[in-house]
Formats: C-alpha cells, sequence, structure tokens
C-alpha cells in the first residue's frame, strides 16, 4: 500500500463512517528510535457533513492501562468525538502495545523516555503535515506526564504544540518507602522477571504497562531521583516551555491529588498557564475522581465544555507572547 506519508511509511489501515463522524485510522512506522520494530497507530475523527475541510487539529493522549475507548467509545461517545462535531480535527494515538498498537520487539524495555523523545515527535510530524497546522494536545495521567517529559525533554515545542491541557497529571506525590534504598533494589529485583503489569489482573484498566514504565517511575521517585533521564532534567526544562497551557485536577482524585496536579503546572515557565480544580467547591456537582474528570455523564455536561472553551480561546498555529508567569484559577 503507498504510504500515507513522505515522512515515514504510514499505512491507511481502515476509514469508516460512524454515524455522524468519518474515522481513518492510520499505522505509523516512524523508524527512529533504536527499536526499529516500533508502529503506532493513530485513529483520526472528523464530521461527515465537511470531510474535505479540516478544523484545528487536536491529539488525544490515553494514560496508563488504557487505549484509545478512553476518549472514544464503540457508541461514538467521549472526548473525542465532542471535540470532532464542534468543528475540531481529532487525533487518538496508541501507544506502545496499546489498543490497535502491536507490542514492539522491546515491548518490555518501554518508558516514558521512548514515549517522549521517539513517539510524540513523529505523531506531530504527522498530524501537522496531514493538517497544515499546528496541533494542540491533551493528555490525561501519564498522557499529560508524557506530554510534560516530552516538553521539558524538549522534544515539543512551539513548532509542534500550540497548546498543552493535561488532565490529571503529576510527579510530585512522594511515596516514602521508595527513598529508602533496600526498599527501591528489592522492588526493583521483584519486578525486573516480569514483562508487563496486568491491567485487568490488578483492575486498573483494559491495557497492560511494560514493566520498563514501572521501573522508570521509581526511578523518579527514589532517593535523589528527579523527573528526567540521566542525562536530560525534564523538571527543570519545564522552565523554558512557553507553550499555553492548561492543569486540570480533580478534588476526589487520591492517585493524583490537585496539589500536586498545580505544582507540575507552576513548573512550566509559559505565559498562559490556567488551573483547573473539579470540586463542588469550584460549582461542579461532585468531586470528581480520576476518571470521573473525564469519562461519565458529568464530565460530559461539565468539563467537556471548559476544555471546548480552553481550545477555542487557543490562536490557530502559533503561541501566545511570553508576558508574565501567573497561574489563574479559574472560578466555574
Amino acid at each position: 500500500m503507498q504510504s500515507s506519508s513522505s515522512l515515514f511509511p504510514v499505512a491507511l489501515m481502515s476509514a469508516e463512517r460512524r454515524g455522524d463522524l468519518v474515522e481513518d485510522v492510520y499505522r505509523l512506522k516512524p523508524g527512529n528510535s533504536p527499536d526499529s520494530s516500533v508502529e503506532l497507530v493513530v485513529t483520526r475523527l472528523g464530521r461527515v457533513d465537511g470531510p474535505e475541510v479540516r478544523g484545528t487539529p487536536v491529539i488525544l493522549l490515553h494514560g496508563s492501562f488504557s487505549n484509545r475507548r478512553f476518549w472514544y467509545s464503540p457508541k461514538g461517545i467521549g472526548l473525542g468525538p465532542y471535540l470532532a462535531r464542534a468543528g475540531f480535527d481529532v487525533w487518538i494515538p496508541e501507544m506502545r502495545g496499546h489498543g490497535l498498537s502491536v507490542r514492539n520487539q522491546r515491548y518490555r524495555y518501554n518508558r516514558v523516555a521512548d514515549y517522549a523523545r521517539y513517539d510524540l515527535p513523529a505523531i506531530a510530524s504527522f498530524v501537522k503535515e496531514l493538517s497544515s497546522q499546528i496541533p494542540h494536545w491533551i493528555g490525561h495521567s501519564l498522557g499529560g506526564t508524557t506530554l510534560a517529559a516530552a516538553l521539558g525533554g524538549q522534544y515539543l515545542d512551539q513548532d509542534s504544540a500550540a497548546s498543552v491541557a493535561l488532565f490529571g497529571s503529576q510527579v510530585s506525590r512522594t511515596y516514602w518507602p521508595l527513598k529508602l534504598p533496600p526498599v527501591q533494589w528489592s522492588g526493583r529485583l521483584l519486578l525486573k522477571p516480569f514483562e508487563h503489569i496486568s491491567g485487568s489482573r490488578f483492575k486498573r484498566g483494559p491495557e497492560d504497562e511494560p514493566i520498563g514504565v514501572a521501573l522508570e517511575s521509581m526511578r523518579w521517585h527514589g532517593l535523589f531521583g528527579r523527573f528526567g533521564e540521566r542525562d536530560n532534567n525534564w523538571w527543570s526544562g519545564l522552565a523554558e516551555v512557553r507553550v499555553p497551557v492548561l492543569a486540570v485536577a480533580a478534588a476526589g482524585d487520591h492517585q493524583d491529588p490537585p496539589w500536586a496536579c498545580r505544582l507540575l503546572l507552576e513548573r512550566f515557565g509559559s505565559a498562559q498557564r490556567q488551573f483547573l480544580c473539579l470540586s463542588r467547591e469550584q460549582g461542579f456537582t461532585e468531586d470528581f475522581d480520576h476518571v470521573r474528570m473525564v469519562v461519565s455523564q458529568a464530565a460530559q455536561e461539565q468539563v467537556w465544555p471548559q476544555a471546548l472553551q480552553w481550545l477555542q480561546r487557543q490562536p490557530v498555529g502559533e503561541s501566545l507572547p511570553v508576558a508574565g508567569h501567573e497561574v489563574v484559577a479559574e472560578q466555574v
């Protein structure tokens, strides 16, 4: 099959009509990482009534133990279809070994560092090629953490991200036992023999996570650990980021609590930074939790419009000038 891209081999796996939406599924083979077997599947959603007109591109990144169905259910419900119906050109990648993306040869060694350094830039380049616009990004949980890593590591910049929205994403929650070297060493020895952590077995989600991601997270939270690679301090690099950033936290989220989500936001050097806490205190009908902040009827009515308004306020294909470093708390 002829490639759908001039950048690297891309195959159009399917092109279907899903009710009032069109769904195009692409398989990317970037060949830009040490593991040449990596393939990434990206689903595009657009409106049936204007297939020849592409709106502003938005890329949605799922979190751990998840896949594209977090954003887009088989019945056409989700933040992805919602944004597509509002006129945006929606792209939903599935990370290595998740959903339609097959497991690469070195699957067990996959890390956030690989997603940030190799996969996100390739996805951004492909979306830019097809849309001729700089995409916006929305990430949930580990998806948002990966976005922060890519920005802090300077693998994504203003030429590949028009704005970024982080839902339930943080790296500052402390796991004190991991600060003790014997506990850290014992944990690593216990995990290393395994290829992955089962999402279904531990009731975390429909997908598995490679053991490399777990070992990487342990290193971040260990004694003298930091958010980054040995040769690239992502936490420090966030101060150089100039992309508009929205951080959305949920008052009932005990996995990624609001204080930690806000701390990540405050590391960004962006002129436009906005924090939104989904809580009764801020006028919402409930204290949302880690999943319901995106996937629930209440989120559809109260949270999705907030995401849409954020995107609609951003300039198309350009970043805002640097004018200050104030964090704005939005009252809803």
